[in-house]
């Protein structure tokens, strides 16, 4: 019975719970803004709504500098590609100390690790191609001021 209860919890319940959770999460945060939006008006009749329902939604999406992009993305490809080659050292090591190949624990090491290990390499590769795409942004914009003074 207990075979078939932990398939079902991991792929029917639990993406069902991850689904609802956001979504009220979202549905409160909209809750809220309008609230407040409400409460401003009956405060003040003379505020300016638009200005004030803008002031929200750039609070809400904080743009970041392509700096700190390129500082996310060489973070996140760090983490994983250090998860991924930890994984497979371990896959590695149980080899060399007698676990046969086709174990459970070999798998359940290899697998994770090696998609861990490509996701790091590609996010790697998106900041490595990203500063070169800044440098040369920045440079164009350094050449296109001088030529205007």
């Amino acid at each position: 019975m207990e075979d078939i209860l932990v398939p079902i919890f991991v792929c029917v319940v639990l993406p069902v719970a991850v689904v609802l959770i956001t979504s009220l999460t979202k549905m409160n945060v909209n809750k809220s803004r309008t609230q407040l939006l409400m409460k401003a008006i009956e405060v003040n009749k003379d505020v300016d709504v638009e200005r004030l329902v803008e002031l929200l939604r750039q609070s809400r999406q904080q743009p970041k500098t392509p700096e700190e992009l390129l500082n996310l993305r060489l973070l996140r490809g760090c983490i994983f590609s250090t998860i991924g080659m930890v994984l497979i050292l371990t896959a590695l090591i149980l080899l060399l100390t007698g676990t046969m190949f086709y174990s459970e624990i070999i798998g359940f090491t290899m697998l994770p690790g090696g998609l861990s290990l490509a996701i790091g390499i590609s996010y790697l590769l998106v900041c490595r191609l990203t500063r070169n795409q800044i440098k040369s942004q920045a440079e164009s914009t350094d050449t296109a001021t001088r030529k205007d003074i």
